[in-house]
């Protein structure tokens, strides 16, 4: 498949790096500055182009005339729009991605569609962090909180504590303690490395576990997996920038929300449209304002600057001062684990939140829904079983007759309304949504090719 990437900032170079690495793929990346793209080729199999992403000799040069796919994720929605656009309208370019900020430009369908803009999906980072950061804060102790089957499904990722029912126990004793609840982990990483999630595997404490089940189940199990946590009401922000602005403003309506914002005209704009959350200027990681604010009573406090080092300092300062859960918006991988392993809870990664929802639309087969875990290394994805016994792979056939790769396994299907957790001899009907993980994503390229359909 031919991929054309425009943009080589931290979102591009995530995406180049995960397509890259499929054999079947062949990527191109196109900059306007040189010294970022010669780092990008030395890092990653992919060719390089130089220069504006939207004009019609770039992108020409780039291969658009063959390009299946254009991903546009430069810093700028207009760039993005218009190269989509150029694309369209002078190769006949199949699908269109574009990276869109603005919510002046994504609250307008009537933008895009057949008779709108040439952008067959549009990708919002903010919308998707601050839906992502929402869903960590209303289910408190988790980790991750992933929906599969329009929320039908949730993957759920926790650290188990002392004190939860399930440390030291089992996984086969699982439904001694969550009887008539249907349940399947699918994943456990003890001192960051993977565990086999087999019946005779013994949970302990500070174990990361990973486990599927319908989203009205996801409470009775919370209780049992760890210490209970209570609902989070108050919540306070570091930081009035898109992000911190659209999750205070979705909060508000529930939670006592505080914003602490650095630069004195965003605080008075970000005050005057929201609502009922208090607006402070100052620096998050400002002892004295922190005290003064009783941070100490703060259920959660999420870092979300722009700026990483000052989400980092600021989180370990919240929680060094008595915050119950800390978070911190954070760009560079790298910092991820090494973050996640001092004071700071849970480490928020723009890249892979947002290369989740792109990766989507770029697999081949059916698949409709990807995930990154781990900081990438890692997968979850919803595939959609279709045909039938002579032209699929997996329609007709129990989750052990399936060739899966090493490390891949079913977690569930989701058949209508139906939800069902997948066991050996569960039977996969045509039209099933089939959940899969990935211990490792280099074998994603083999479970794609299992729902690709064959010819007659």
């Amino acid at each position: 498949m031919k991929i054309l990437i425009l943009g080589a900032g931290q979102v591009g170079r995530t995406a180049a790096d995960h397509l890259s690495r499929e054999e079947a793929n062949e990527v191109t990346v196109v900059d306007v500055n040189e010294d970022t793209l010669r780092d990008v080729q030395d890092r990653f199999d992919v060719r390089t182009v130089a220069g504006n992403a939207a004009h019609p000799n770039v992108l020409e040069a780039a291969g658009a005339a063959e390009a299946e796919i254009i991903v546009a994720l430069t810093s700028s929605d207009e760039v993005n729009l218009v190269a989509c656009e150029v694309a369209f309208t002078l190769f006949r370019t199949p699908t269109k991605i574009a990276r869109i900020r603005a919510t002046e430009y994504t609250s307008r369908a009537s933008l895009f569609g057949l008779d709108g803009l040439s952008v067959d999906v549009f990708i919002s980072p903010e919308q998707l962090v601050t839906e992502y950061v929402e869903r960590l804060i209303h289910h408190p102790g988790t980790l991750q909180v992933l929906d599969f089957a329009d929320g039908r499904v949730r993957l759920i990722g926790v650290r188990l504590r002392s004190g939860g029912l399930l440390a030291g126990r089992s996984l086969r004793e699982l439904p001694q303690h969550l009887p008539k609840t249907e349940v399947r982990v699918v994943a456990i990483y003890r001192d960051g490395r993977s565990v086999p999630a087999e019946g005779d595997t013994v949970l302990a404490d500070g174990d990361e576990v990973f486990f599927l089940a319908a989203r009205d189940e996801i409470g009775r199990i919370m209780s049992q997996l760890r210490v209970d946590d209570s609902a989070a009401r108050r919540i306070v922000i570091a930081g009035g920038g898109n992000i911190g602005f659209h999750l205070a403003r979705t909060l508000e309506k529930h939670n006592q929300v505080k914003v602490i914002e650095r630069d004195a005209r965003r605080a008075r704009k970000v005050s005057e449209l929201l609502e009922s959350a208090i607006v402070l200027h100052g620096d998050a990681a400002d002892e004295e304002l922190l005290i003064e604010e009783n941070i100490d009573s703060a259920d959660v406090f999420a870092a979300m600057t722009n700026a990483e080092e000052a989400n980092i300092l600021s989180a370990m300062l919240a929680k060094r001062l008595g915050a119950h859960k800390v978070m911190a918006l954070i760009n560079k991988p790298s910092y991820t684990e090494l973050v996640e392993s001092s004071s700071i809870d849970i480490a928020i990664s723009p890249q892979t939140i947002t290369i989740g929802s792109l990766l989507a639309h770029v697999r081949r087969g059916d698949v409709v829904r990807v995930h990154a875990l781990k900081t990438g290394t890692a997968e979850a994805l919803e595939a959609v079983a279709r045909g039938d016994e002579r032209t699929s792979r997996v329609v007709g056939r129990t989750v052990a007759q399936i060739p899966l790769p090493e490390g891949a396994s079913i977690g569930a299907l989701v058949r209508g309304d139906q939800v069902i957790m997948a066991h050996h001899d569960t039977l996969v009907l045509a039209d099933d949504h089939v959940i899969l993980f990935l211990a490792d994503r280099r074998h994603l390229e083999a479970v794609e090719r299992l729902f690709v359909r064959s010819p007659r």
